[in-house]
């Protein structure tokens, strides 16, 4: 295994790196596997144009555009080549109207090596660090067998190691072949495109150790970005005994004192019910109380939210202008689960947060990439992260029935909380009122009953115990005569 001596070369692509152990290992050649538009040349033109950066010579050896061309399409994800070597293996416009045949290499040109004389001399004269071969099935194409292919491959690859030069190749590769050359190289990089978004995964590094499965990637503007999944830290943390209050008494007393700082918190209940007010309410106590908090809207616009708090006299634009809660929107399908968790860490160091608000988890689902179940597993890896370094997380649940309680939450997500809270609607003498209870607390004791729930000019109001009243889980309570 690596034991960190190994000399390596940025691939140009933080979240890469992090992925292959550190970076590629110099002398070593990596083979970028995917179907076509997965981002394999632009993850190999960042490889080349880091190495320009650092001063080192590079070459790229392409058949299949013209330098003029890759140097636009570089040049639209933010990406310099100008200074690039470049070596052509492909045919000139001429080799069409000559024998009418869209062969990279005609068959008669194979015999005298020419190609293959070309790279030795080009590497030779140039003495790359770094060699971009982008497809590699160019040279596939100069051999009459794939015997012969394997054994040009494996000479290609000592060669290059006798300089001291760093090869990432690129090969068209549908889901679920595999490649000639797979076995050969060093290193194996897998790129996906699908429903579930851009995906990235690193199956094999010889003698480096790497995480499993897939991860995120994205192609913007800028370049590729890549978002390695979030490994939760050991649990080493101090429990800190002072509750997250509600600054609501009669809340507070039914949480038995308040939220458990370093749990996780469930908030359900049906559209409208006061979900995102409550959440609101406890992250502005929070601050007041030194707690710094942030708040990600998946289902509702900045201003809203913020205008709906202050209609309440809750003051989310008073604790944001002190810099004690940042409100963040997050824009559907933009980001995969991996960037939006990187997201939310980045943050807690910006901000000194240690309280974390979802809002909500229905939104959570459909605004990232990925399928139901893939996002649920990583937003529990998330909440288990955020717990291990003692960050409060509340998220916001919503349930699609108005009364009764079929289920306490939308989609059996409760072993992602230590607390569930739920909240709905009932009907009494013909007027809708509210109730809250408290269904689990992992930590600590809670008030066993039922209360009514309201939402005022003043923020949110919490009653006394509903005891005279049963049948209020069905959503139609009834009277309870000598109800004490």
């Amino acid at each position: 295994m690596d034991d960190g001596s190994l000399s390596r070369y940025s691939s140009g692509i933080s979240g890469l790196d992090a992925l292959l152990g550190g970076g590629y290992i110099s002398e070593r050649m990596y083979l970028v596997l995917g179907r076509p538009g997965t981002g394999k040349t632009i993850l190999g033109m960042s490889f080349l144009e880091t190495g320009l950066r650092n001063g080192e010579n590079v070459l790229y050896i392409h058949g299949e555009e013209s330098r003029e061309e890759i140097l636009v399409n570089a040049a639209r994800v933010g990406i310099d080549l100008a200074d690039a070597d470049f070596l052509d293996l492909g045919p000139d416009s001429e080799f069409f109207s000559e024998d009418r045949t869209y062969e990279l290499v005609d068959p008669r040109d194979i015999a005298d090596d020419r190609f293959v004389e070309d790279i030795r001399e080009r590497i030779e004269a140039l003495d790359p660090n770094r060699v971009l071969l982008d497809p590699i099935s160019q040279l596939e194409a100069l051999e009459p067998s794939k015997h012969q292919y394997r054994k040009r491959i494996i000479s290609f690859m000592r060669f290059l190691r006798e300089r001291g030069t760093t090869v990432v190749a690129t090969e068209t590769m549908e889901p679920g072949q595999h490649s000639e050359i797979e076995s050969l190289s060093d290193g194996v990089v897998e790129l996906e495109r699908g429903d579930t978004g851009r995906r990235v995964a690193v199956p094999k590094h010889r003698g480096v150790e790497t995480p499993n499965g897939t991860h995120g990637l994205e192609i913007r503007g800028e370049g590729i970005e890549v978002f390695p999944a979030l490994v939760p830290p050991s649990d080493a943390r101090e429990f800190d005994p002072r509750p997250l209050s509600s600054g609501v008494e009669n809340f507070d007393t039914l949480l038995g004192g308040g939220l458990e700082r370093g749990t996780v918190t469930i908030l359900s209940g049906p559209t409208g019910i006061g979900k995102s007010t409550t959440a609101a309410e406890f992250l502005t106590t929070a601050a007041d109380d030194g707690t710094n908090g942030v708040v990600y809207l998946f289902e509702e616009n900045e201003t809203t939210f913020t205008h709906r708090a202050a209609s309440l006299d809750i003051p989310v634009a008073e604790c944001r202008e002190r810099g004690d809660l940042a409100v963040s929107v997050v824009e559907p399908l933009e980001k995969s689960p991996e960037e939006f968790a990187q997201m939310v860490r980045a943050d807690l160091d910006e901000y000194d947060a240690e309280f974390v608000v979802i809002d909500g988890i229905s939104g959570y689902k459909q605004a990232l990439h990925g399928n139901t179940a893939d996002t649920t597993q990583k937003l529990h890896a998330l909440t288990r992260y955020l717990k291990n370094v003692n960050v409060s997380v509340m998220l916001l649940d919503e349930i699609s029935s108005v009364t009764g309680f079929a289920k306490p939450t939308s989609e059996n997500i409760t072993y992602l909380a230590d607390n569930v809270v739920f909240m709905n609607y009932i009907e009494r003498n013909g007027q809708i009122e509210r109730v809250v209870g408290v269904l689990k607390k992992r930590v600590g004791d809670f008030e066993n009953t039922l209360r009514e729930f309201e939402i005022s000019g003043d923020g949110i109001e919490v009653g006394e115990p509903l005891s005279d009243l049963r049948g209020i889980l069905e959503g139609v309570p009834e009277v309870v005569e000598n109800a004490d």
